[in-house]
């Protein structure tokens, strides 16, 4: 695949468009969450990196507080060293003591020198925490960054509806779109298209940023009732690796395998492509290193048939 012909999404109403498909990099650098260090480290996610950008997959989503600040500083390397031109969306996490719109400023700041950029096309709010601040001050504090050009679009992460539609109006005041919500949202975690949040985003223009699209590799197909490798981490706690819960998602697992098979694809890159199927949604799905980047791209360039994705869509009804 080359970068050439990868598809592309606008982010919302803004004029900057990016790859279909991203790059979540919270696993690189971060040793809280993640075995970063232990069971991999710079030299795989490089090596991820670069099989993403060689498959055209250009566009990478980080965060101050991914393995603090090491994400931002390992893509800044990275990103030194390529000869291609590279997307990287960022995020403010508003703690506590981040108070006044000079807060915005100090972190931007502080995440363009660890990227070693003098912008980025994309600046998210982690968390909807309003804190000593007030969303209003912080979206404010944004737009003002939108109009010195350090950063392209505005966009937050786990708002919900009506935190969303208030982010909006505030910055539509400035004149400014909000361009992104970043939600967990994959064919296992769909609450986005009950509690209002999907059909606020397609209402306001604002595109759907969607993390762990993959559940935690549960739609990969590598977890099943009969040879489910012992989850680690987090996932030990998650009812659905136990064999229950995994029996209960088998169908769907099964339908993604078929799937898979009719289009020479795997059952990660057919849940990857259902999301992409609903329009005005990116997946970013993480990837410690070259194969799995290089899995993760094999979701584009393709296409699910209506009924595919009518029967995904009932079996993960679930």
């Amino acid at each position: 695949m080359c970068s050439q012909s990868v598809q592309t999404t606008t982010l919302g109403a803004t004029n900057i468009t990016v790859p279909a498909l991203g790059i979540g990099t919270w696993q690189w650098g971060d040793n809280l969450f993640w075995s970063y260090g232990k069971d991999y480290g710079s030299d795989q996610v490089r090596s991820a990196f670069e099989a993403a950008v060689e498959a055209g997959i250009t566009f990478f989503d980080t965060a101050e507080v991914y393995g603090l600040g090491e994400s931002e500083r390992l893509i800044g390397k990275f990103m030194r060293d390529s000869d291609r031109p590279i997307q990287v969306a960022t995020k403010y996490f508003p703690l506590p003591w981040r108070f006044g719109a000079q807060a915005v400023a100090d972190t931007l700041t502080a995440s363009l020198e660890r990227l070693q950029l003098e912008s980025v096309p994309l600046y998210q709010v982690h968390a909807p925490l309003d804190f000593l601040m007030g969303q209003r001050t912080l979206m404010n504090a944004l737009a003002d960054e939108v109009e010195k050009g350090r950063i392209g679009a505005i966009g937050i992460s786990n708002y919900s509806a009506e935190q969303m539609r208030k982010a909006h109006s505030y910055l539509a005041a400035r004149g400014i779109p909000l361009a992104v919500n970043q939600v967990r949202y994959s064919l296992l975690t769909r609450q986005i298209e009950t509690n209002g949040i999907l059909d606020t985003a397609r209402e306001l223009g604002v595109t759907i940023l969607a993390y762990s699209p993959l559940a935690q590799g549960l739609l990969t197909g590598k977890y099943t009732p009969e040879s489910a490798p012992k989850p680690e981490g987090a996932r030990r706690l998650d009812p659905r690796f136990s064999p229950k819960g995994l029996e209960k998602i088998a169908p769907l697992i099964n339908a993604l395998k078929q799937m898979g098979e009719t289009h020479q694809r795997t059952p990660a890159q057919v849940a990857l492509n259902w999301l992409i199927a609903q329009g005005n949604v990116i997946p970013i799905p993480g990837a410690k290193n070259a194969d799995q980047a290089r899995q993760n791209a094999g979701a584009l360039g393709w296409s699910l048939s209506p009924e595919e994705v009518a029967q995904l869509d009932q079996l993960s009804r679930i």
